[in-house]
């Protein structure tokens, strides 16, 4: 009950809300009083409106039950005198006997009349239809042959008929094959005779039908004129016929009483059907034609369809006024024309074999299709099934991704080839440019690729295409980034494991050397971008702005940036590897002696740098010139590093009454001389400065040591605790205190973290 009355106390709270409001209670009252009077009247009025239909519904129903127990009442009454009279009459029986001899006579005589007819009708209609084979653009007695055609088959019907109602079937049966014309041929040679014109006559008005839109064109329509009285006479008779077929199957019995009902042709003869299906064939023929083009070159798909919408224009203007108006010839042929068409896209898109310009071509002819359809006066509403089944979003991604698809098999085969290659490493399966530097097979091949794929993706006129194309072209790029810097680190391992060839060195270094000349070649525009476009990926870049959205493009750009610090830094790693290889393989056994008392004796330092010059020496030539300082700084990078780590060696000690620090400094000026002569010279002795560090704490006192931690910490703030530890215990005076202080000093100092310096690869 709260439920029910809420909305009339919210209501009711609303005109009452303030106390002055209660004064308005007796005209709220007056004016719901006069509401609901005025609504009560309404609903009588409705209901008795409502009642007088009921009942005069129900005295219609009672009346018409009473009109059929009349009816009902009068046929009884009728078969009851039938029945009477037959027997008030003495000699009924022999009278019905001869009434029935009579009418079997006159029957038996008006087929004899007609079968004398129908050999002459067979000619007369048998010399038309020869006429008209040699006019059959025109075919002047088309009408005529069809009216004697139809008299002539019920002549036929009508012998059958009164033979099949004879009560001897093997009697009716000779009569059909063995009764003779005056002429001498049989009744049954006649119909076999009469069939076979049916068939010429039919063959007639099929290519007719077939040709009904360049009979249209001509302006021949007198012939458009007869053939469609012949197609709509034929609906008429099919109609008449297909009745009485549902007559006979519902109603058997009375069917068989009434004689009217049993005569005339009692098999449809589909004139109609068959015009419409000749419509469906003439298209099908010139829509195969279509498709051959359609394949070979996809942009002359409009094109090649022009006939469709001339087709259906002159149906429009030229024959609706030649049919009848109830057959709604347009629609009927712009039906059928669709349907056809929505069926061809279909089976294309549905190809597996279909290619990706053609699907870009049906996605583009669908907008079209509607356009040109609208033009013609059809809505889009009308045109069912929808041209592709609405699969344009569908055919969008799987057009996008037969294109990624493609850039991935590309990009996997060549993958699969550059690992197969780069594993093998065979005379001559390295490359060079036009300035002599090394450089793999494939990387103008790839980008080659990628320019066509994205140049396909364009074509297509839509951001969503190209934006997934070039995701997928990001991802396929930045994978073969991390392909390259795998495979090189895996040799690096067996190198660095001892289990690598020696023999192998020299090709393995020739191929970090290319890897890392692509990767330069893919970001260096040079100094004459202008004349040579650019780096490939410069040219990428701009290539790719123009077909996706704004949105996009900062994004893309980002991408672009990472790929171009990724290409920096795989040129950078492989020069890495490049280098360690060098120190792995060449310098093994000399790192191994420095700061033993074998080191003091030897000027391995010198021997190191002279290497370096044979390496640059030999690569030099071959080496993108952006890469040699990088590749020259590398060397004194990784012979710091190895230096200051040799502290970890067998053997290794500082002793007070030895000279090490003289030897350092002649190390350290044997570096100097030699790296002084490139440009990176002053960066690379700005970084062996550590050495003076390093110094400190083999000849500092003991008791000051953590002052010399303390700031060797603060000006390197990434120094490794393990690798100072190492450095003290290799001192012939160090002990644990020693050892501790530094730890415990090490645990209290504060640094400011910054850029990693050479000491964090240093442990």
């Amino acid at each position: 009950m709260n439920d029910a009355d809420s909305p009339s106390l919210q209501k009711l709270a609303e005109l009452l809300r303030h106390p002055e409001d209660l004064d308005k209670i007796a005209s709220l009252k007056a004016e719901f009083t006069r509401k609901k009077a005025a609504v009560d009247a309404q609903l009588r009025h409705g209901l008795k409106e409502q009642l007088e239909i009921t009942q005069s519904g129900m005295n219609s129903i009672g009346e018409g039950q009473r009109t059929v127990n009349l009816i009902k009442d009068e046929m009884m009454t009728i078969d009851k005198l039938c029945a009477e009279a037959q027997q008030m009459i003495r000699d009924f029986p022999h009278i019905n006997l001869v009434a029935q001899t009579h009418r079997n006579f006159e029957a038996v005589q008006k087929m004899k009349q007609d079968i004398d007819l129908f050999e002459r009708e067979m000619a007369q209609t048998e010399r038309l239809l020869d006429d008209d084979e040699q006019d059959l653009e025109n075919q002047p007695n088309l009408l005529q042959i069809h009216f004697g055609l139809n008299r002539l088959r019920n002549i036929r019907d009508a012998a059958m008929d009164q033979i099949k109602s004879s009560e001897d079937d093997s009697l009716s049966l000779e009569l059909v094959n063995n009764l003779r014309l005056d002429s001498g041929g049989t009744l049954q040679d006649y119909f076999d005779r009469l069939d076979r014109v049916v068939e010429t006559f039919d063959e007639h008005v099929g290519l007719a039908c077939m040709n009904l839109i360049p009979l249209v064109q001509t302006g021949n329509n007198g012939m458009v004129v007869r053939l469609a009285l012949v197609i709509e006479e034929e609906e008429k008779i099919d109609k008449k016929v297909q009745a009485l077929q549902d007559a006979q199957r519902d109603y058997k019995d009375l069917a068989a009483r009434f004689k009217s009902i049993a005569t005339g042709p009692k098999e449809l003869r589909g004139y109609k059907e068959k015009f419409l299906k000749a419509i469906e064939l003439s298209a099908g023929e010139k829509i195969e034609d279509t498709k051959e083009a359609f394949l070979e070159d996809p942009d002359k798909l409009e094109k090649s369809l022009r006939w469709f919408f001339n087709d259906l224009n002159t149906v429009k203007l030229g024959m609706v006024n030649l049919m009848p108006r109830k057959w709604k010839v347009f629609k009927t042929y712009y039906m059928i024309y669709h349907k056809m068409m929505h069926d061809w896209l279909v089976s294309h898109i549905d190809d597996p074999e279909l290619k990706p310009v053609n699907m870009l071509a049906i996605i583009h002819w669908e907008e079209k299709y509607y356009r040109k359809m609208g033009k013609l006066g059809v809505p889009e509403d009308d045109l069912t099934p929808h041209l592709i089944d609405n699969r344009a979003s569908e055919l969008v991604r799987e057009y996008r991704q037969l294109i990624i698809k493609a850039v991935e098999e590309w990009m996997s085969r060549m993958s699969a080839t550059d690992k197969q290659t780069f594993i093998a490493r065979a005379e001559n399966s390295l490359d060079t440019d036009v300035n002599g530097y090394f450089r793999t097979k494939t990387l103008g091949d790839m980008w080659s690729m990628l320019r066509e794929q994205l140049a396909v993706a364009g074509s297509s006129d839509r951001t969503d295409v190209a934006e997934g194309v070039i995701d997928a072209m990001f991802k396929a790029l930045m994978s073969r980034q991390r392909l390259w810097e795998e495979l090189v680190d895996i040799e690096l391992d067996k190198y660095t494991q001892g289990a690598g060839d020696p023999d192998g060195l020299q090709p393995l270094q020739d191929w970090l050397v290319a890897i890392a000349n692509d990767q330069i070649a893919c970001i260096d525009d040079g100094d004459d971008e202008a004349q040579t476009g650019g780096s490939y990926l410069s040219r990428f870049s701009r290539e790719l702005v123009p077909l996706t959205s704004p949105q996009y493009s900062a994004t893309a750009q980002s991408q672009i940036d990472v790929l171009r610090d990724g290409y920096v830094d795989l040129s950078t790693h492989c020069l890495t590897v490049f280098v360690r290889l060098i120190f792995d393989v060449d310098f093994r056994p000399i790192l191994a002696e420095f700061f033993t008392p074998a080191w003091y004796a030897q000027k391995r330092v010198g021997q190191i740098v002279s290497t370096f010059q044979d390496y640059l020496n030999d690569y030099d030539p071959v080496l993108h010139p952006s890469l040699r300082d990088v590749l020259i700084e590398e060397l004194a990078d990784e012979l710091l590093v190895r230096y200051l780590s040799s502290v970890h060696n067998k053997g290794a000690k500082f002793k007070r009454t030895e000279p090490f620090v003289d030897k350092i400094r002649d190390d350290v000026l044997a570096v100097f001389d030699f790296f002084g002569q490139f440009p990176a010279g002053p960066d690379i002795k700005q970084k062996w400065r550590v050495v003076e560090r390093f110094v400190q704490l083999l000849e500092a006192d003991k008791h000051v040591l953590p002052s010399v931690f303390e700031s060797f910490k603060v000006e390197y703030w990434d120094l490794n605790v393990g690798w100072v530890e190492s450095v003290l215990r290799v001192r012939d005076d160090s002990d644990r205190s020693l050892i501790k202080e530094v730890k415990a000093k090490a645990a209290t100092v504060q640094v400011e973290r910054g850029l990693e310096t050479i000491m964090s690869k240093v442990k």
